[in-house]
């Protein structure tokens, strides 16, 4: 076997890189001569496809024992494109063709906050690869990118097919861009955000996987509109597991902090 067994893990890690292209191409555009798939739709929804095999590279390594510092690198480099600069397009082409006129005013605006969350997402992704991956074993140090990148991406597309952005005079047309903003500051904040992982409640393991299940059934129909309460579902899950997990960091903050220290004594 050799170095065949990297093959695996790298082949994920390429798709999920190539997804997060795609979905780029679709959102700005560069696909609609040979589709007449609304392409804000589609280019979050792979966004939601990089979302759900994101994981399978770190899986593929461990069940083959081919973790590498070339795959940790090349992982990041995907993910930067797929939770960093593909939402970051999904969100920035929804208002420039959805709200022509008020992009025209406000094209600085739009560019400044797309600089802010690509940014974040790059630091997060190197502060990641340097300082936690080995620190915090059960819980996330600020939002993860992929996270950031399927919040976004969901609403925007939720708050496009409710026709918000035909009336720049509305709160909820400022949504996007300050949930934009607060996701790409929280992927590099001190904040704790605690993993999925098996717990010692079966109870608490069996609701995770259900939830777990229930989301990767609900990423796949993502872009069928015929399917009812998929983004509302997806935006109830993710809200909430921002606002409580974020919540229980806060209170286990010093826990958490001097667990990480013993643990590297």
């Amino acid at each position: 076997m050799g170095k065949l067994r990297f093959v695996l893990p790298n082949t994920f890690t390429s798709l999920n890189f190539l997804l997060g292209v795609f979905s780029i191409c679709w959102t700005t555009g560069a696909f609609g001569s040979f589709s007449t798939a609304d392409q804000i739709r589609m280019g979050a929804y792979f966004v939601m496809l990089c979302a759900l095999f994101d994981k399978l590279d770190g899986f593929a390594a461990r069940l083959v024992n081919a973790s590498s510092e070339f795959g940790a690198q090349f992982d990041s480099l995907a993910d930067l494109v797929a939770f960093g600069l593909a939402p970051a397009f999904c969100v920035f082409f929804t208002y420039k063709i959805y709200a022509p006129e008020w992009f025209q005013n406000h094209g600085l605006l739009m560019t400044v906050a797309l600089a802010v969350y690509v940014l974040c997402a790059a630091m997060r992704l190197a502060k990641y690869n340097a300082c936690d991956s080995d620190t915090y074993h059960h819980h996330f140090s600020g939002l993860p990118s992929t996270f950031a990148g399927m919040v976004n991406a969901t609403l925007i597309v939720f708050l496009m097919t409710k026709g918000v952005f035909a009336d720049s005079s509305t709160f909820l047309f400022w949504l996007p861009i300050i949930v934009f903003v607060i996701t790409g500051f929280l992927m590099v904040s001190p904040l704790f955000l605690p993993k999925l992982q098996p717990r010692k409640n079966k109870a608490f393991n069996i609701f995770q996987i259900v939830l777990i299940l229930l989301t990767y059934v609900a990423g796949i129909l993502f872009y069928n509109p015929k399917v009812p309460f998929i983004l509302e579902y997806l935006l109830i899950l993710g809200s909430s597991y921002m606002v409580i997990g974020f919540a229980v960091g806060l209170i286990y903050r010093k826990q958490i902090i001097k667990e990480a220290k013993a643990a590297k004594k």
